[in-house]
C-alpha cells in the first residue's frame, strides 16, 4: 500500500492511501477521489494510478496550476517512496508499507513548459 501524506497542513494533517490496481482523482471537486480544499486546485486536478505490480504514477488532468513531482511540472511521472507531489499549494510526501515491494525508481516524464 502507498501513501500520501501532507507536509503542511491546511486544517489538519492529510494522509491518502491507494491499494494495488486502483485509479483515483485528486483536486476540490466532491466527486473527486482525494479532495483537497486549497487554494491553487482545480476541481480535478490529478490523477494517481497503481498497478497490480506496485508501480505508483500521477498523471495531471490539465489543472490550471499544473502538478509538480520534486519541484518539476510534469504531464505524467513514475512515482517513488520520498518523492514529493505538489497540487496548488500543498506538498504531499509518496511512502511505500514496508510489506509492498515496488522495484522501478523515481522516472520524469512529459514535462511541459512552463
Amino acid at each position: 500500500m502507498w501513501t500520501l501524506s501532507s507536509n503542511e497542513t491546511i486544517d489538519a494533517p492529510i494522509t491518502f492511501r491507494l491499494l494495488p490496481n486502483t485509479i483515483k482523482t485528486m483536486g476540490r471537486a466532491q466527486r473527486a477521489d482525494f479532495i483537497v480544499e486549497a487554494a491553487l486546485v482545480s476541481r480535478l486536478h490529478c490523477r494517481f494510478g497503481l498497478s497490480p505490480e506496485g508501480t505508483l504514477t500521477v498523471q495531471d488532468l490539465g489543472s490550471t496550476n499544473g502538478t509538480f513531482v520534486n519541484d518539476k511540472k510534469i504531464d505524467e511521472a513514475r512515482l517513488a517512496a520520498g518523492d514529493k507531489v505538489r497540487v496548488g499549494r500543498v506538498e504531499f510526501t509518496v511512502s511505500v508499507a514496508e510489506d509492498s515491494q515496488p522495484t522501478l525508481h523515481s522516472v520524469n516524464g512529459g514535462q511541459t513548459a512552463g
